[in-house]
């Protein structure tokens, strides 16, 4: 057994031999011995491959020069989006930088026409569109033309659709038929069109900084006050008739904030959102 064993031990390389044996890797020799290393290892780059970045959102705003719609434009811009706007008039008449960055198309929303070439390549669709005059005319920018372009957005495969309605203001209401009554029979169509991502926002009185020709309008000096003033007053909407004209006003930012939201979020909730809705909304973080 001792002779065995003297065998085996004799004919194992030593520890030493092992310590000192090079390896060779990657065309670099290095030493098994822990203390010694002829060069450190070489990291040679990986090959770089070319990936397209991912599509961007295209939003396009349906009256983008107005008060609301120009809001909405830059806060869309600021949240790195594609955006276009489809007005009568065309580009907007102010000057400020981000304008630039707006694809702007002139057109009428009531043609089939103009809404296809602007809403090619389009996501989603945020319309401002409405007006006042005659019960008649009324209607027709409130209701048909915003209608006409829920259709031709449903049928051009847009996502998301949010439409700028209005707080139901009581008596008010008959005083301005034209205009309500077609302001509902675009949200019941949006709704029928969109009912997994249609979004109606009903904001009160809009207030912030207008700009009519060359002066501008500060609306928030009355608009901030009465805001904070008709928030604690809350429980008086539920008043009959006269109620919902103590419907609080909010900001215009606020209602750009989340109406791009809206358009952009798919997990955003479909459905009528109120102005207490988007107040709060609007203190929510973006993503």
């Amino acid at each position: 057994m001792r002779t065995l064993l003297s065998r085996l031990i004799h004919s194992t390389p030593s520890i030493s031999r092992l310590n000192t044996t090079a390896v060779s890797v990657s065309g670099r020799n290095l030493c098994t011995d822990s203390n010694k290393v002829d060069e450190p290892f070489k990291v040679e780059e990986a090959e770089t491959v070319n990936v397209p970045p991912p599509p961007t959102e295209k939003l396009l705003v349906l009256g983008g020069n107005g008060f609301v719609g120009s809001h909405i434009c830059r806060e869309a811009l600021d949240r790195g989006l594609s955006v276009a706007s489809l007005s009568r008039s065309g580009r907007s008449s102010l000057h400020d930088s981000w304008a630039g960055n707006v694809t702007w198309y002139k057109g009428n929303i009531l043609s089939t026409d103009s809404l296809k070439d602007a809403l090619n390549g389009v996501t989603a669709v945020i319309s401002c569109v409405g007006g006042f005059g005659s019960n008649s005319y009324m209607y027709k920018i409130n209701g048909t033309a915003n209608i006409n372009a829920i259709r031709a957005a449903s049928d051009q495969g847009v996502k998301r659709f949010v439409y700028i309605s209005a707080a139901d203001f009581g008596v008010v209401n008959y005083l301005l038929q034209g205009y309500y009554q077609g302001k509902k029979a675009a949200e019941t169509e949006l709704l029928s069109k969109f009912p997994y991502g249609g979004v109606i926002l009903r904001p009160g009185f809009i207030y912030g900084t207008r700009s009519v020709g060359s002066m501008k309008l500060p609306l928030g000096v009355i608009g901030s006050p009465l805001e904070t003033v008709l928030q604690v007053a809350k429980p008086l909407n539920q008043i009959p008739l006269i109620g919902p004209l103590l419907t609080p006003p909010v900001n215009v930012t606020a209602v750009a904030k989340v109406a791009v939201k809206a358009a952009t979020d798919p997990v955003f909730p479909p459905g009528i959102i109120d102005v207490y809705g988007i107040q709060r909304y609007s203190q929510h973080k973006s993503n």
